[in-house]
């Protein structure tokens, strides 16, 4: 009899249980508001449907969180990521140009999507010097970058939106391969590299000694300066991923707009996922589900006609519950009022 309890509780305190209950949550509502929601059909050689949508949406934002679960892992923060996002998609177009009828274009789409990762790339070295090699506190470091990245942007748009009218471009954000959105390649792609590396190598343990204690790592012969700035590189890289694929799938590039609060959303969804912001503990699974959670509930609010002006209320209301739920301290105060009853009645 003792065990089950036990078991009850090592499930309910797992990290990706309260995640996957409230996606399960999310879904479930979908499909009450809209008896299709999980109806996916082959149309036009390839397949449709609600799910494939968020899968296919959820990509700028599973990339950048996939980054951000890096260097939130080792003790960081990047809240630049929205402006490296605004940045990279600038980059491609303006290096993209070409004529109204797509015609021409100003460099080849290979230097244009390389030339715009390696700006992305450059960004995520500036915040990693900034932090691993000045010691700035990351806050402070990428807020430097997250406020004059929106100007960098600004001044390659000219402040104005530049469309994209190369069609080659738009198979990045846009296009399918074996009938699923291509972008889903491209974030699986991610995932399964990062963990291969997190997970079948050293390198897993090496960003939880730093995340745990950067100056007991240095000791035990971990470069963790290194570490730390490769983390910052690879978060860029992957803002930079999503600004193309933001950029391809709307044809344009904003400087004012594109990735905006998307550092928050990426916190998030790292946050929700279990990894801790204080550093030592990282979950690419649970990143995963908190931008699927994320991704779902706007959906969900978009279909049950939420209006456009609470709709952040209702995120935050969510968010707020799930973070609750996470929390040791909060469900053993529970679990303790949940038994008061009985006690108090055996008592009498």
């Amino acid at each position: 009899m003792p065990e089950t309890p036990s078991k009850i509780h090592v499930l309910l305190g797992h990290r990706l249980t309260w995640p996957l209950v409230t996606l399960a949550l999310l879904l479930l509502v979908n499909v009450v508001a809209n008896e299709r929601f999980l109806h996916i059909e082959w149309r036009d050689g390839h397949l449709y449907g609600s799910l494939i949508d968020i899968l296919n949406r959820a990509a700028p934002l599973i990339l950048v969180s996939l980054g951000m679960t890096l260097v939130i892992a080792m003790r960081g923060i990047d809240i630049s990521v929205g402006a490296v996002v605004a940045i990279s998609a600038a980059v491609a177009a303006w290096m993209i140009g070409g004529s109204v009828d797509g015609a021409t274009t100003r460099l080849p789409l290979g230097v244009a999507i390389t030339g715009a990762l390696a700006v992305a790339m450059l960004c995520g070295l500036w915040n990693g010097t900034l932090v691993a090699g000045i010691g700035m506190q990351p806050i402070i470091a990428t807020l430097i970058l997250m406020v004059a990245g929106r100007g960098i942007a600004q001044l390659i748009t000219d402040g104005q939106i530049i469309t994209i009218y190369y069609q080659p471009y738009f198979f990045i954000g846009g296009g399918y391969l074996l009938g699923l959105p291509f972008s889903l390649f491209v974030w699986v792609g991610v995932l399964a590299l990062l963990a291969g590396l997190l997970y079948k190598t050293p390198l897993g343990v090496f960003v939880q000694a730093v995340g745990v204690n950067p100056a007991a790592a240095r000791v035990a012969g971990i470069r963790a300066r290194q570490l730390i700035l490769g983390a910052y590189v690879f978060c860029g890289f992957c803002a930079g991923v999503a600004g193309l694929l933001i950029s391809s799938n709307v044809k344009s590039a904003d400087g004012n707009n594109a990735g905006q609060l998307m550092e928050l959303d990426a916190i998030l969804a790292v946050t929700l996922g279990g990894t801790s912001l204080a550093g030592g503990r990282f979950s690419l699974l649970g990143t995963l589900i908190g931008a699927l959670i994320i991704q779902t509930l706007t959906y969900a609010i978009y279909s049950l006609g939420v209006p456009p002006e609470i709709n952040l209320v209702v995120k935050a209301a969510v968010v707020f519950v799930v973070m609750l739920l996470q929390s040791p301290e909060f469900r053993a105060q529970v679990w303790a009022l949940a038994k008061r009853p009985s006690v108090s009645g055996g008592a009498a």
